[in-house]
């Protein structure tokens, strides 16, 4: 998954990777993001239906 910045609707930055590894060096599935949300808190959930697991994401 990606985050690209935007300024008044338009792309302004470069695409910066936010949840990344979920193909391994040989092109094998170790994760696949199916589902995305935001919870009250504003961290980013995504559903992952080989890994069978939710993930919670937030700012560092």
């Amino acid at each position: 998954m990606i985050f690209v910045p935007f300024a008044d609707g338009h792309p302004a930055g470069t695409p910066e990777g936010v949840l990344t590894g979920f193909v391994n060096a040989r092109g094998e599935a170790l994760g696949r993001p199916v589902g995305v949300a935001i919870d009250r808190m504003g961290a980013l959930l995504v559903a992952d239906d080989v890994g069978n697991i939710v993930w919670r994401v937030i700012p560092r």
